[in-house]
């Protein structure tokens, strides 16, 4: 499908045009260009400017430093009451809210977030949203953004969905990458923890077969809406990218390894989220008995969950997950709620121990970053560790995951052998960030048609001598071409936007052709498991053939 990018200027209205773009591309009376400039205005919102279309109505938003924002679409019905547990379901014309819109729908600020826990950033605005009586977790939303007519990729970054793991809320605007790369750059929050992931398909029957994937079923809805909707905002329904770093580097994942979203995107992008974080489908519905019994209902009465209050739900739903570990023993990784696998939404672990068809044709960037977590980061007495401190450390833990155990002292010495240049404490930093999850996903993606490059963030920020570290998270600012924003991360300057500059280069290369190379980055080949192949990212970046093979045997 082509992309109509005239008609999409054409529903923008009065002040549209941005800076350098021919005033041929606008009607008549389109109204006056808008110069971008050091002292002249930056934000433009009103009642005839950014309007554009959907199949639903006509949306309003803003003009803000010649980025065009469109926030709070609403991309489904509402997820309370009946519809609790359940998989999304398109807006009902005839419900309240979500009829055609007359005139224009204008949410100038973020959507409502499904704010699940208050004390994270989202409270202010939901403590805004329930003052105005609008109820918590009911709604789920769609946030693009674009900028200028040459736009073509449709981008749903996972990690914009919603920062680790899969209980924590956030969003933060991005427009530096629609800027640089022309790109529509779409965000999407949806249910997650006790909403998204609750498997009540024992306890509640046939009805409630799918209540333990709807978080990642929303997903879906949400790439739905992105094909029907996103030529109207200047992108290609054909040419479309999901992103996601750690928890959502996960969802991307499960994403490509579900029947329902073939065909909704076209390339993939996994930053540190490789671990496998799927739940045990057995597990997964003893965990609906226990929340059942929690909240002190009889057997069956789902029906009854669907009415408690969502905070009263979150709560006992993690009330239940404790007391099952106490009393089982058993988890179901990710705090308890997690996709289920072994079912009709997702019928296996996506590449574990074969990759999905599904993805056949997904070309895939596969990235980590070289410590992860930084065990000094916070404590420089850990500067001076040794090397027999650290085999106790990693008996009892190594990084997010357990402890090493009686092969401590055995994989220890194998990262001193292939790092000799490394502190004692960076050695228990690489094997608590060690890339062996990475490499048998690249490896698995590998045995497909469609290629799958592989990264290594080594980067070292200048921020608190030294001790962050590549440190989980650092990565995304680079990507996203936000390093001078994000200083708190990168220390700001020349430094850290020249690595920027060719990361996000390759980065939007890869989204408008499914190749990397061309970007600004040297010469990066696919992955092959016999080689394996990895972009080492740094203030000169090179590809090296498996740095850390002979260390990474040693965690068997």
């Amino acid at each position: 499908m082509k992309t109509n990018r005239r008609n999409f200027f054409q529903t923008l209205g009065a002040g549209a045009a941005g800076a350098g773009l021919a005033s041929s591309h606008y009607p008549s009376g389109a109204g006056t260009r808008i110069r971008s400039g050091v002292d002249e205005q930056v934000l433009f919102i009103g009642d005839d400017i950014a309007v554009a279309d959907t199949r639903y109505g006509k949306v309003r938003g803003y003009i803000l430093r010649d980025i065009h924002y469109f926030l709070g679409i609403p991309y489904g019905a509402p997820t309370g009451g009946k519809n609790r547990f359940m998989p999304p379901r398109p807006r009902n014309p005839g419900r309240m809210c979500f009829r055609p819109w007359v005139g224009k729908h204008r949410p100038p600020e973020h959507g409502r977030p499904l704010c699940q826990r208050l004390r994270f950033l989202c409270r202010p605005l939901e403590l805004r949203r329930r003052e105005r009586g609008l109820p918590a977790a009911q709604c789920v939303h769609a946030l693009p953004l674009r900028r200028k007519e040459t736009a073509r990729a449709g981008l749903v970054p996972r990690r914009r969905i919603h920062r680790r793991e899969w209980n924590r809320t956030g969003q933060l605007q991005r427009e530096n990458l629609s800027r640089r790369g022309d790109i529509v750059f779409v965000s999407v929050n949806h249910r997650l923890g006790p909403m998204g992931f609750s498997n009540l398909s024992r306890v509640g029957g046939d009805a409630f077969r799918d209540s333990g994937n709807v978080g990642v079923l929303d997903l879906v809805a949400a790439l739905e809406w992105v094909r029907e909707n996103i030529v109207n905002f200047g992108g290609d329904p054909d040419n479309v990218t999901i992103m996601g770093q750690s928890g959502g580097g996960s969802k991307v994942r499960t994403v490509t390894g579900m029947p329902k979203a073939r065909g909704l995107f076209h390339k993939a992008v996994v930053l540190s989220g490789s671990i496998r974080l799927w739940a045990q489908k057995e597990t997964s519905e003893t965990l609906g008995e226990y929340i059942l019994r929690e909240a002190g209902l009889a057997p069956g009465d789902v029906a009854g969950l669907q009415a408690l209050p969502w905070p009263e739900y979150y709560a006992l739903a993690n009330r239940a997950v404790e007391k099952m570990a106490r009393e089982t023993g058993a988890g179901t990784g990710m705090g308890g709620f997690a996709p289920v696998p072994g079912t009709e939404v997702l019928p296996a672990e996506p590449y574990y121990p074969g990759p999905t068809p599904l993805a056949e044709n997904i070309p895939m960037i596969i990235s980590s970053t070289s410590e992860e977590l930084s065990p000094s980061r916070t404590r420089p007495d850990l500067e001076n560790i040794t090397l027999d401190e650290v085999v106790e450390q990693v008996k009892i833990r190594a990084g997010f995951e357990a402890g090493l155990g009686d092969k401590a002292r055995e994989v220890v010495d194998a990262y001193a052998k292939s790092f000799p240049d490394k502190k004692p404490v960076e050695i228990w930093a690489l094997i608590s960030a060690n890339r062996k999850t990475t490499v048998d996903l690249a490896d698995s993606k590998a045995k497909q048609k469609a290629p799958v490059y592989l990264a290594w963030f080594t980067w070292q920020p200048p921020l608190f001598d030294g001790r962050m570290r590549a440190f989980h998270c650092l990565d995304i600012s680079f990507w996203f071409h936000t390093t001078d924003f994000m200083i708190t991360h990168t220390g700001g300057g020349k430094r850290p936007r020249d690595l920027s500059d060719r990361m996000s280069d390759a980065l939007l290369q890869f989204m408008r052709t499914g190749d990397p190379n061309g970007g600004g980055l040297p010469h990066w080949p696919a992955y092959t498991s016999e080689k394996g192949e990895v972009m080492v990212l740094n203030d000169r970046s090179e590809v090296r053939n498996d740095p850390d093979r002979e260390a990474r045997k040693s965690l068997g």
